[in-house]
């Protein structure tokens, strides 16, 4: 349903970008030749791999969300009638299954069904979809706890879906390092464009179809999702011993844990989740007043589709500001910057809210549009570095269920940050027709925006093409997947799979055979040319 200079620099600059890499060469093809830029993912990753993104980031996350975030808001205004508090706890109840994403991390990475380990889950997310949205949208009369219910699960099915394509582009990640940041961009152009196109129509589908019936069509999305998943070229895992399941899964976490307890780790962690906490959520309250044709700008279903159309289009351009000029540059400085350029942009909201831009003479329909689109390009800008940096601390064999940890993490920070900004616009007695105090709201959200930079020390300094991982920890799993052309299952029953000092691995006699492992296969590409380094 999102990725700095040092603080004791005291200034605020963009440090030099990083030696550029095989990243940077398809990155500028990607803006020269979207075509042959998609073409050489799909030769070195495999073109089933690519269909995945688009259908989850593209169908499901970006059409998907767009109609069904205009359709929900305008189902719980105009259907159930609840408050804009109550609405916005609401979709915070709704957002839920992705804070238990290493649920769907762990089973991705550690049962397989039927042989495979991707697949299937796909295919049932797409299939749990499908049924929710069907039920909700021909069930008339539908009570708000069962309404609940079917929102929860289809986003639940959303959630499935991008844990297990995140799981993807993690261990990409791990065997092709300098394609990490190209395909976080693959994800954020598919899930723009697909945002695009969804705010293009949301507000003329609920303008003929009704919320309900703009509803019932985000199963198109899942169906999709449910294509891809028999679509995508995986290895068939043989004779896989379910009785040890239980054992892989104590594994599983155990090397969580360990991988949790380096500071190369959870420093990070912390910063992400506090960011996201800390950027209180109060489009509720936005949004009615929008639609309020008293007190706010009254906008319409269509025109209300338009603006966050026009915003998508912001958000593709952060894509492609991010992928030509920024992916090269420290975390630390992009993070900065993002954080600063967030609470300024929100301000942007205060002149709306105040009618500023009224005594100025810019009308709201084009302030509005303005308004949106800067905000969706920061947020992306904020986002995507973000998005590598989860990737980048990411263990082998454990791929899908840490970048799952990882991502909860932010997702329970967005959550809380909707709960909070219900509770500011309760507090504020902010109603279906009292606004008087959202300017307050807003300005609270926007200085809130600003508390997360006193964190900044704990985001590694590195630029986005490094390596963040201690390198005992990948030097052996990273070979065998290379050799492999995938991180198998053997890795899970590891038992040294955590924070191990280089004085005490030069004196392990296992470290040094998986040494002279790694030096047979140095000569191995780790982009190859003829097949994919997936699951395939």
């Amino acid at each position: 349903m999102a990725q700095i200079e040092p603080q004791e620099d005291g200034h605020l600059r963009l440090q030099e970008p990083a030696a550029a890499g095989c990243g940077v060469i398809i990155g500028k093809s990607c803006v020269a030749s979207p075509c042959r830029w998609l073409r050489r993912l799909s030769s070195q990753l495999h073109w089933s791999f690519v269909l995945a993104v688009v259908a989850v980031y593209g169908a499901c996350q970006g059409v998907g969300n767009a109609v069904g975030s205009v359709a929900a808001g305008y189902y719980w205004k105009d259907v159930q009638r609840v408050q804009p508090s109550a609405a916005q706890f609401y979709q915070g109840v709704t957002d839920a299954p992705w804070v238990v994403k290493p649920l769907w991390g762990l089973l991705t990475d550690v049962l397989p069904v039927a042989g495979y380990r991707r697949r299937p889950y796909f295919v049932l997310a797409g299939v749990v979809g499908v049924s929710s949205m069907l039920m909700l949208s021909l069930h008339r009369g539908l009570g708000i706890m069962p309404a609940l219910l079917a929102l929860t699960a289809q986003s639940a099915g959303a959630a499935i879906a991008d844990v297990t394509v995140d799981a993807l582009v993690a261990q990409n990640s791990i065997t092709h390092p300098p394609l990490a940041s190209d395909m976080q961009s693959l994800c954020g152009f598919s899930s723009s464009l697909g945002a695009l196109l969804g705010f293009s129509i949301s507000g003329l589908l609920v303008h003929s179809m009704g919320s309900q019936g703009a509803l019932g069509l985000l199963s198109i999305p899942s169906a999709l999702v449910l294509s891809a998943g028999i679509l995508l070229k995986e290895n068939h895992v043989s004779e896989f011993d379910y009785k040890q399941v239980h054992k892989k899964f104590y594994k599983a976490i155990q090397s969580m844990g360990a991988t949790l307890k380096c500071p190369e780790v959870w420093r990070p962690c912390v910063y992400m989740f506090v960011s996201h906490n800390l950027s209180l959520d109060i489009q509720g309250g936005m949004f009615y007043w929008y639609t309020d044709p008293v007190v706010g700008t009254g906008f319409s279903e269509g025109f209300i589709g338009l603006i966050y159309a026009i915003g998508s289009v912001g958000s593709l351009l952060g894509v492609l500001l991010y992928q030509t000029a920024l992916k090269d540059y420290p975390f630390r400085s992009i993070l900065l910057w993002g954080q600063v350029l967030s609470s300024l942009a929100g301000m942007l909201d205060l002149v709306l809210v105040t009618r500023l831009n009224l005594k100025i003479g810019i009308p709201d329909y084009f302030f509005a549009m303005i308004d949106n689109s800067i905000s969706q390009m920061v947020g992306r800008l904020k986002w995507l570095p973000l998005l590598v940096l989860c990737s980048k601390l990411c263990s082998p064999g454990i791929e899908g269920t840490f970048y799952a940890l990882l991502m909860s993490l932010q997702n329970a920070g967005l959550l809380m940050s909707a709960w909070w900004g219900g509770l500011l616009l309760h507090m504020l007695s902010v109603t279906r027709m009292e606004f008087s105090n959202l300017w307050i709201a807003v300005l609270i959200r926007n200085i809130s925006r600003l508390v997360p930079l006193t964190l900044l020390f704990l985001v590694p300094q590195s630029d986005q093409n490094s390596t963040l991982l201690p390198a005992e920890m990948l030097e052996g799993d990273t070979a065998e997947a290379v050799r492999a052309g995938s991180v198998e299952f053997s890795v899970l029953v590891q038992e040294d799979s955590g924070c191990i000092s280089p004085n005490m691995v030069a004196e392990d006699e296992r470290t040094k055979m998986l040494d002279a492992e790694i030096e047979d296969v140095e000569s191995i590409p780790l982009v190859s040319k003829s097949g994919p380094a997936i699951d395939s």
